[in-house]
């Protein structure tokens, strides 16, 4: 074992704990002792929409200056938050074996989606899922919803709303997916850039660090998520845009390959511009930067835009 504990900066949220104990525990199997240091975000204390308090980072910046500051040796973020613009004197070390990282129904009675009647309350935070679920016209009605998993899924025990949309990913790593009443199929949602992906970062400067942690690197893990974070970068595009992509590696007929899907939509479901694409792993961020233009071609910018526009006026 390392005689000094690496200092693992993590939110404080069950969630967080949680994907923040998985990789220590990953840590100390390579013989690394690790200490969990406890930073609170902006994120974590406000309760307004996220789009309104800066969407993109409002998890991630008090842990990038725990990095800076020497606070802690390494911070472990949901990658879906980590904003896609790379940070002065900071390196994704690892991107850990992905989780399933579709979006679950968690609803009463054990409805799934197209059991839910019309006028159904169904609640998220995330404008991605607004706007895909209001394009399927089901008729439900959206209602916002910040807050933990056990808040989230508490509204729907107590009868204020009928159902909720969370990541699988979260609901997994808590022990929760006994509250899933359907996994929902990425031709109707697909999940956001990153989700059920874990980023670790730490010092560019810290070379040794960095290989350590590059231990804890998939290689598949890491090339679908650099093709869904380019596409999303290049369509200048946040976390909390209505933007969604899924990309999987598969056997294809010359070995792995990288297929993505990938959705722009307006926020109340009147528009949704969709694509896909194929490519080796290695082509990652090429494919995901060719798929955005893609989309930018058939409108997408202008559906990015007025979201935008929207959550500012809100």
């Amino acid at each position: 074992m390392t005689t000094t504990p690496l200092r693992l900066g993590t939110r404080r949220s069950a969630l967080a704990m949680a994907q923040a104990r998985y990789v220590a525990g990953r840590l100390h199997a390579l013989g690394h002792d690790v200490e969990l240091v406890e930073i609170t975000t902006k994120g974590d204390v406000s309760t307004e929409p996220l789009d309104r308090i800066g969407g993109t980072g409002v998890f991630v910046a008090a842990l990038r200056e725990a990095l800076l500051d020497g606070r802690v040796d390494l911070a472990v973020h949901s990658l879906k938050d980590l904003p896609t613009a790379p940070a002065d004197g900071l390196v994704l070390a690892a991107v850990p074996e992905r989780e399933d990282p579709r979006d679950a129904l968690c609803a009463r009675d054990g409805l799934k989606l197209s059991d839910l009647p019309v006028g159904a309350r169904v609640g998220t935070g995330s404008p991605r899922r607004e706007a895909q679920l209001r394009a399927l016209g089901l008729g439900i009605e959206i209602v916002g919803l910040r807050g933990n998993v056990d808040t989230r899924l508490g509204k729907v025990t107590d009868g204020t709303l009928d159902a909720v949309v969370l990541a699988r990913a979260g609901l997994s790593r808590l022990g929760r997916l006994d509250s899933v009443t359907e996994v929902l199929d990425p031709m109707q949602v697909l999940p956001a850039p990153g989700q059920g992906a874990l980023g670790v970062e730490c010092r560019t400067a810290d070379t040794a660090l960095v290989e350590v942690l590059g231990a804890l690197d998939d290689p598949a893990a890491r090339a679908a998520v650099t093709a869904e974070r380019t596409l999303l970068a290049v369509l200048e595009a946040g976390c909390t845009a209505p933007v969604g992509a899924y990309a999987e590696a598969a056997e294809g007929d010359s070995g792995l390959e990288l297929y993505i899907r990938a959705v722009v939509a307006a926020r109340d479901g009147s528009v949704s511009i969709r694509k896909s694409a194929t490519g080796s792993l290695g082509g990652a961020e090429q494919i995901g930067r060719d798929l955005a233009h893609e989309l930018l071609a058939d409108g997408a910018g202008a559906v990015v835009d007025a979201a935008g526009a929207a959550s500012k006026e809100e």
